[in-house]
C-alpha cells in the first residue's frame, strides 16, 4: 500500500512559528522594525510618561478608551474590591514545600480559584469579563500573601483606598510605599501588560480556542510564562548580577560567558531590530531607584554589562534587564520577579481570551511527519 504525501509537504515548516500570523488583534501592536510598541494605537512612550497608573492601561486594553477620572475612579474601586482571595487558596498555598517555586504555586492558585468563582460555569461575555477583572485583582494578591506565607509573616488585606501597584508593595512588606516606589512599580505593571502574541498569549488563546474556561486559560498561561525563555528570564538576570561584585569585573565575566557559549540572559530579542522600546524606561527607573536606595553599584553594573554585550554582540536589552534591578531596588526577591510578571500580563491575557471568544476558531495547526509508514507489527511473543 502506499501513502499520498502530497498534502502533508505543501506547508512549509517554520520553527518556532517565526513570522507565521496567527490571529488578528487590536490590542497591541510590536513594531520590531521601528522598535515601537502600541497598546490600543497609543505609543508606550507616550502611555510610560503620562499615565497616572497601571489601572488606566487596564481599562484601555479592556475598553479600547482611556478612562476619564470618573471611570478610572469607578474602575479602579472594582478591581481592588475583588482583590481579597478564598481563605481555603491561602490554606492550600501554606502547604505547598517551600522549595516549590512561586510561579508553580501561583500556577496551582489561579486553577483552583475557579473552584470558587460565581462565573466558573459560565461563558457568556459578560462572565468571562467578570472572570477576568476578578483575576487581574486576585494575582496580585496571590503573589503578595506567598510571599508573606514564605517569610513566617500574616498576610495582609489589599488597602481599599489605593492602587494595585502601591497595594502589591504594600501587601508585600507591610508599609505604604513612597510615591517613587509606587510609581516604578506602575511603571513595570504597565511595560509588562501585553506584548503582542508572545509565548504565555498565544497559550493562553489556543486554550481559549477550545471554549476551555478563562482560570484553565490563565493557567496554561501562566506554565509558559516561567520559562526562562520567557517571563523567567528576569530572575535569571540578577542570578548574573549577583555573581559581579564590582564594575571592574563585568568584561572579564561577560567575554567569558560568551567565549562559552553562554546566553547572556535579559539581551535580544525575537522581534525588535533596535532597542526593545520599554528598555529606556525601566533603565532611568533603575537608576533613579538604586541610587535613593544607596545601591549605585549595582545600576552601574547592569549599565557596563548593556555597554559590553552591544560592543561585542550588537545586541540590545530587553524588558527584562533592568526590569530585575528595579525589583531588586523595590525590595522583591528574584524568585518573586515572574509573578510580578504575571500580575501585569494578566490584563493582556484577559484581553485576548475575550477576543478570542468573541472571534473564534480552533487554533489547531498542522505538522510535518516525517516518520515511518506500514512497519510490520510483530506479536508480543517474537519481539
Amino acid at each position: 500500500m502506499t501513502v499520498d504525501l502530497t498534502n502533508d509537504h505543501e506547508g512549509k515548516v517554520v520553527r518556532g512559528l517565526e513570522g507565521v500570523v496567527a490571529a488578528e488583534t487590536d490590542i497591541s501592536y510590536v513594531d520590531g522594525v521601528n522598535g515601537d510598541l502600541y497598546y490600543k494605537g497609543y505609543n508606550i512612550h507616550d502611555i510610560a510618561d503620562n499615565t497616572t497608573s497601571y489601572i488606566e492601561v487596564v481599562h484601555l486594553l479592556l475598553h479600547s478608551e482611556l478612562p476619564t477620572k470618573k471611570q478610572l475612579s469607578d474602575f479602579r474601586r472594582e478591581i481592588v474590591t475583588d482583590m481579597r482571595i478564598p481563605t481555603q487558596v491561602v490554606d492550600m498555598m501554606k502547604i505547598m514545600p517551600p522549595s516549590s517555586h512561586p510561579m508553580d504555586v501561583l500556577r496551582t492558585a489561579v486553577s483552583a480559584l475557579a473552584y470558587f468563582d460565581p462565573d466558573t460555569s459560565d461563558n457568556s461575555y459578560e462572565a468571562n469579563y467578570r472572570k477576568g477583572i476578578r483575576l487581574i485583582a486576585q494575582i496580585p494578591t496571590l503573589v503578595a500573601s506567598l510571599y508573606r506565607i514564605r517569610n513566617g509573616n500574616s498576610i495582609l488585606s489589599p488597602d481599599p483606598n489605593i492602587n494595585t501597584a502601591a497595594n502589591i508593595l504594600y501587601m508585600f512588606h507591610g508599609k505604604l510605599p513612597t510615591k517613587l516606589q509606587t510609581r516604578a512599580m506602575d511603571l513595570i505593571l504597565l511595560l509588562h501588560a501585553d506584548h503582542g502574541l508572545n509565548a504565555s498569549t498565544f497559550a493562553a488563546r489556543v486554550t481559549a480556542s477550545t471554549h476551555a474556561d478563562m482560570h484553565a486559560a490563565v493557567t496554561t498561561a501562566l506554565g509558559t510564562l516561567k520559562g526562562p525563555l520567557h517571563g523567567g528570564a528576569n530572575e535569571r538576570v540578577m542570578k548574573m548580577l549577583k555573581e559581579i561584585t564590582d564594575v571592574a569585573e563585568v568584561d572579564e565575566y561577560i567575554s567569558t560567558m560568551l567565549s562559552q557559549g553562554q546566553r547572556v540572559m535579559g539581551f535580544g530579542h525575537r522581534v525588535y531590530k533596535k532597542e526593545d522600546p520599554r528598555t529606556a524606561h525601566l533603565r532611568e527607573m533603575s537608576e533613579e531607584l538604586c541610587s535613593k536606595r544607596g545601591n549605585q553599584k549595582l545600576y552601574e553594573i547592569s549599565h557596563s554589562i548593556e555597554e559590553h554585550v552591544f560592543k561585542v554582540k550588537g545586541i540590545y536589552p530587553n524588558v527584562d534587564f533592568y526590569s530585575a534591578t528595579v525589583q531588586h531596588a523595590l525590595g522583591i526577591p528574584e524568585e518573586f520577579y515572574t509573578t510580578i510578571f504575571a500580575a501585569s500580563r494578566i490584563s493582556g491575557w484577559v484581553a485576548h481570551i475575550l477576543d478570542q471568544y468573541e472571534n473564534n476558531r480552533l487554533i489547531r495547526p498542522t505538522s510535518k511527519y516525517t516518520g515511518k509508514f506500514n512497519r510490520e507489527f510483530l506479536p508480543i511473543s517474537e519481539r
